[in-house]
């Protein structure tokens, strides 16, 4: 049982994490397919992909070789500032203190940018649109990478945490290729707090264990911690939605 509490939370974190990301990067990737062509914009994803996978395979058998305290304070720390400032911008987006991300929007603005630079250059540069589509996918990908090794501080979760995050991928690939433009109806915002919640319950988790800290039902610990960091976004986003007081 307390396998599968651990296991859960990491892979649907994993998964929804590379969901986020891979649909900003899909926006991008259809916007240098339309304007600059599928070959360069689908080969500098695929190589951005290879990279992306490389690391992980690399990085994944080296983090076994520190010391187990040091690496969870370490991992619990990297997933306390990935999910604080995810669950940060998804709080102040749900109170309306700051604009919602628009892929639709995203989409015709690198779309608008690609061939005013095709007009001024007078000519379509392959090669940069293949280095525009590969640095896309990358960036976007670091950060998942980033996260599936910070929840894969025990060796048995690498595999199905790495399985969620391809499970994302493959997913938000196969809706780009039907519906052919940016997945604009994705609740990006309602994910990123997800995800949030997610990553800063393990987070803390994690530096606790690293402390020496014996949590009170072990792994089920980690559901308690996120359903009061919850709590507490959730009570953020109440108070940040009041109106300002009318100054006399």
């Amino acid at each position: 049982m307390d396998g599968l509490v651990n296991v859960l939370p990491a892979v649907a974190a994993a998964f929804l994490a590379t969901l986020v990301e891979a649909v900003e990067a899909l926006t991008i990737i259809l916007a240098i397919g339309i304007v600059r062509g599928w070959r360069p914009a689908i080969g500098g994803a695929v190589a951005a992909l290879v990279v992306l996978v490389a690391l992980v395979a690399t990085l994944g058998p080296l983090l076994k070789l520190l010391p187990e305290h040091l690496l969870q304070l370490t991992i619990g720390i990297l997933l306390v500032l990935f999910g604080g400032n995810w669950l940060r911008k998804a709080v102040l987006r749900a109170a309306g203190r700051k604009p919602l991300h628009d892929e639709d929007e995203a989409f015709a603005a690198e779309t608008a940018q690609l061939r005013d630079e095709d007009r001024r250059r007078q000519t379509r540069l392959q090669w940069l649109a293949a280095v525009a589509s590969f640095k896309a996918v990358l960036l976007e990908g670091v950060e998942v990478v980033f996260i599936v090794l910070a929840l894969s501080t025990r060796p048995e979760l690498l595999v199905p945490v790495s399985a969620g995050a391809i499970a994302a991928t493959l997913l938000v690939v196969g809706a780009g290729y039907v519906v052919h433009r940016p997945l604009a109806r994705v609740p990006e915002n309602t994910l990123k707090f997800a995800v949030g919640v997610m990553l800063l319950a393990f987070g803390v988790f994690w530096i606790g264990e690293g402390l020496g800290l014996v949590w009170p039902g072990d792994d089920l610990a980690i559901i308690g911690l996120g359903v009061v960091i919850l709590g507490l976004a959730l009570a953020a986003v109440a108070i940040l939605r009041r109106p300002a007081p009318v100054a006399r």
